[in-house]
This record gives structure tokens, sequence and C-alpha cells, in this order.
């Protein structure tokens, strides 16, 4: 375990959806050891019954708040709290939160002065505030598990994102381009790699919420630009297509 990155993963059980999480865990095992992992909620209420199911199969530890006033989110206080208590313990090497609710946003800004990475993860109605502040936010529709109770949005689909709809959207190619472009080595290829790193360092973006698991495979689908392979194969560079 030696070198690997330490996450705590604190959920807001009252904002998020149960049918994720093994997804979530899946994709925080790529940046190291889930070794905390605390559910926050009122565990009497009947709307958390599916998260109870989620419990030990993921190892994951019920933190219990009675809602004490009607109206008002005990959960909110009792998570903050939590982070603080993680912040300074000196155990934790990277946070993230599942929620749909922005008024974990100063938390995030808070951990993020600290020097920790935090990754985000919530449902498609997360607002823009909570997903444009973390290091990266990840729309949880896109990690079920197994289709949800209730209806998702049809944007919320795993089906990628075809080349045309890549296209079309304006923000993602300014940031593909621009992310290549600050990348780009004298030839004015870029490692795909460090543009990736680019992306990580200037947006929340993810390639999983375009439905592609890898940024190479989206890059492909876009066809923005044209592509080199070298190091045996092992390596992609890509260049503004408009160029060649």
């Amino acid at each position: 375990m030696a070198g690997e990155q330490r996450i705590a993963l604190l959920i807001d059980c009252d904002n998020v959806s149960h049918n994720s999480i093994e997804g979530v865990l899946e994709e925080l095992a790529k940046y190291g050891v889930v070794n905390v992992r605390h559910a926050h909620g009122d565990w009497n209420s009947p709307l958390l019954s599916g998260w109870i199911e989620k419990l030990h199969p993921n190892a994951i530890r019920p933190m219990q708040q009675f809602a004490f006033t009607k109206g008002k989110n005990a959960t909110d206080s009792a998570m903050i709290i939590d982070a603080m208590d993680l912040l300074y313990s000196g155990n934790i090497d990277l946070f993230a939160l599942m929620t749909s609710d922005s008024d974990f946003t100063p938390l995030v800004l808070r951990l993020l002065e600290g020097g920790f990475p935090v990754y985000g993860f919530g449902e498609q109605k997360t607002p823009r505030p909570f997903v444009d502040a973390c290091s990266t936010f990840i729309y949880t529709e896109k990690l079920y598990y197994e289709e949800p109770v209730t209806d998702i949005p049809d944007d919320s689909s795993q089906v990628p994102r075809c080349r045309n709809e890549l296209r079309s959207d304006t923000a993602l190619v300014n940031l593909l381009r621009n992310a290549a472009e600050q990348s780009s080595e004298d030839d004015g290829w870029s490692l795909l790699g460090r543009v990736g790193h680019y992306m990580s360092n200037k947006s929340s973006f993810s390639s999983i919420n375009y439905g592609y698991k890898k940024l190479g495979d989206l890059v492909r689908a876009s066809e923005l630009f044209s592509i080199e392979m070298r190091g045996n194969g092992t390596a992609m560079y890509i260049r503004d297509a408009r160029k060649s």
C-alpha cells in the first residue's frame, strides 16, 4: 500500500442515490485506497432504506445525525465537522464528497486551500457552483450498476456521445483545444497525459460524463485532433486537426 493516496469518502445520503456507490468506489480505486467511508444521514428515516443495504457490503460506516428540527438539514453540519476533523488528522491525501447539495461548495474551497484534491460525485441536478469547485466532478448517473427506481434524464445515459454531439459542445471543444495548445511541444504535438493533467488543473472535467472511460477514446470520437502513437504505441500525441 506504500505510496498510494489515502482517500476519505464522505456521503450525504439525504441528497444522493445509493445506486451508484459501487461505481464511485470503483472510480476512486484508480487514485488510491478509500480507507475512510462515512455515510451521513438520519438512519431512522425510511428514505435511507436503500442506503442501509449498501453499508456492510461496501464497508461503509453509518454516521447518525438526528433531525432535531423539522425543515433543517443537520446532516450538512455533521458532515462538514467530519471533514474538518479528517483535514487536521494528517491521515488523508484526497477527499471525495458524494452529494448533490451546493451548500458544500465552501467546504470544497476550504479543502482545496488546505492542499487537498476534492473529487465530487453528484446527480445531474447538482448546481454548477459545486460542480465547478471540485477538482474533478462525475455525475453519479454515469456510474449506476443497475437501473435506478426513478426516471433519469436522457442526457444521463451511459451511451457515449457521438462525434457531432461532442463537437457541438462549445465549452468542451474550447477546453480540449486550449489544453492541447498549452501542453504542446516544439513540434506542435501534445502528449495526451499532459493534456489531461492540464484539463484537471483548470476544470472539473471528466470524460466519464461524456460516456467515455478514457480521455483518449473521447478525443478519437471527436475527430478534433490528428493522432500519432509514439513509444511503441504506448504514448498518444495529439495536434489540432485544423493545423494538419
